[in-house]
């Protein structure tokens, strides 16, 4: 299929004697034409990104989108920007099938495509746009054909997902014949799913995803309740002032209400062996790449680039998270392979320590809370979660995962030991805990990480 594109995209090149590039229409790269010529100076800097990241940047997609491609029945011209990033123009072709656009083919225009006709207002096309439209065209019956098979999949393994545990083996009998008949699955393979968080679902059951390598399924499904706001979102920006991990406190009104059923994406993944996990790290980091991870309020909350704690290097800038559970090679077993990738992204966008791409066994405590329902904060830490008392809250969980040390715990926060000794005689006089006693802490560290859920 990816063959077919290529050969297609090729057609439109030579026709039309510029470098033609195809995207679907989340702007995700598909196949790209040879740009001729060995000079560097004439190679278009959004192209080669694209080709590069197999992605536009967002102030690209912006800027193009503002000309109504998505609207567009015919070839459009798209003028420069350098504001954006865009220092050529390019026609655009919409690929389009039935109605509805699947992608678009973009040519460089270096101007001797500018006295080209490109159609419209009475006037009929050049030939060679008009002959580039008809290939446009087939490409768009190959992607309606693509995204329509992906549907199915995607259908079949969200009724295996949320089927229960009686009707587990009759749906994954289905899903396996249907992998096994389009994508020449080898029943017995390693397979492991990773989950998005949040997942923009406005249109996804009709949106192709990304061919990515080893993706072999994906849908939609609701995740219960994620942080759309508080602990998750106020840790990470006070987390980045002052240079640590854990963050600070939002107010109880601000606290993450329970299940309001944020949208996941489950996306099924094959693996080349049993625990190499790679290629769903690599599915994961090109689907957070996508405009539809992360949308919405909830991804804006948990914006990533708080540094790890202890130091290290900035997490990826990204607004969402990925979460990856344990490779198996039972479909009737993928249902709890989901619950660990869901847990592993909620995980990560609680702690952005552990974002945005996490395994479900690296989030260590948290796989004991995320199992947990969605109750009121525990009454201990209910004064500390005031806007008020942030800064204590925060000084408590830094403690707590710094198993008491408080040397270590000052150099974190940047902080004499005196000042932090005399915080937590606050936190001590708020809670009415002792964090002399084993109990005490575990009960104030358990509750202060399960509010960032």
């Amino acid at each position: 299929m990816r063959g077919d594109y290529q050969q297609l995209v090729d057609e439109i090149s030579a026709a039309l004697g510029a470098p033609a590039t195809l995207e679907d229409r989340d702007f995700g790269l598909i196949a790209f034409g040879a740009h001729e010529g060995d000079d560097d100076e004439v190679m278009d800097p959004v192209r080669t990104r694209s080709i590069l990241q197999r992605r536009s940047s967002a102030a690209v997609r912006a800027w193009f989108e503002a000309f109504g491609i998505a609207r567009a029945r015919t070839a459009l011209r798209i003028p420069p920007d350098p504001a954006a990033g865009v220092f050529r123009g390019r026609i655009c072709l919409p690929v389009r099938h039935r109605g509805i656009v699947h992608g678009y083919v973009w040519l460089l225009d270096d101007g001797h495509l500018t006295d080209l006709e490109l159609g419209g207002r009475g006037a009929p096309p050049d030939p060679r746009i008009a002959q580039a439209m008809e290939t446009a065209s087939r490409i768009g019956a190959l992607l309606a054909d693509e995204a329509r098979a992906g549907s199915e999949l995607g259908d079949l393994l969200r009724e295996l997902l949320e089927a229960p545990a009686a009707g587990r083996p009759a749906a994954a009998a289905a899903l396996r014949e249907a992998l096994r008949e389009g994508l020449r699955y080898t029943p017995g393979a390693p397979l492991t799913l990773v989950a998005v968080l949040p997942w923009e679902t406005s249109d996804t059951d009709t949106a192709p995803l990304p061919g990515l390598p080893g993706l072999l399924a994906a849908c939609a499904l609701p995740a219960g309740g994620g942080p759309e706001g508080g602990p998750a979102g106020d840790a990470a920006r006070t987390g980045a002032e002052h240079g640590t991990g854990p963050g600070g406190r939002s107010g109880a009104a601000d606290r993450p209400r329970p299940a309001a059923a944020v949208p996941a994406l489950a996306a099924l993944v094959r693996l080349r062996a049993a625990g190499a996990l790679s290629p769903a790290h690599a599915v994961a980091e090109q689907l957070l790449r996508s405009p539809r991870a992360g949308a919405g309020p909830a991804g804006a909350s948990a914006a990533r680039g708080t540094p790890a704690a202890g130091g290290g290097q900035p997490t990826p800038l990204g607004p969402g998270a990925a979460g990856i559970g344990a490779g198996t090679a039972e479909l009737t077993a993928l249902p709890a392979t989901w619950r660990e990738a869901l847990d592993a992204a909620r995980a990560a966008r609680a702690e952005p320590r552990l974002g945005p791409v996490t395994q479900w066994d690296a989030i260590g405590a948290y796989r004991m809370l995320t199992t947990l329902p969605d109750p009121a904060p525990d009454p201990v830490i209910g004064p500390l979660l005031a806007p008020a008392h942030a800064e204590l809250a925060r000084t408590a969980e830094v403690f707590l995962d710094c198993a008491g040390q408080a040397s270590r715990t000052a150099q974190l926060l940047g902080i004499h030991r005196q000042t932090l000794y005399y915080r937590l005689g606050r936190v001590e006089k708020l809670t009415g805990l002792d964090l002399d006693d084993g109990e005490h802490r575990l009960l104030l560290h358990m509750a202060l990480k399960a509010a960032r859920l």
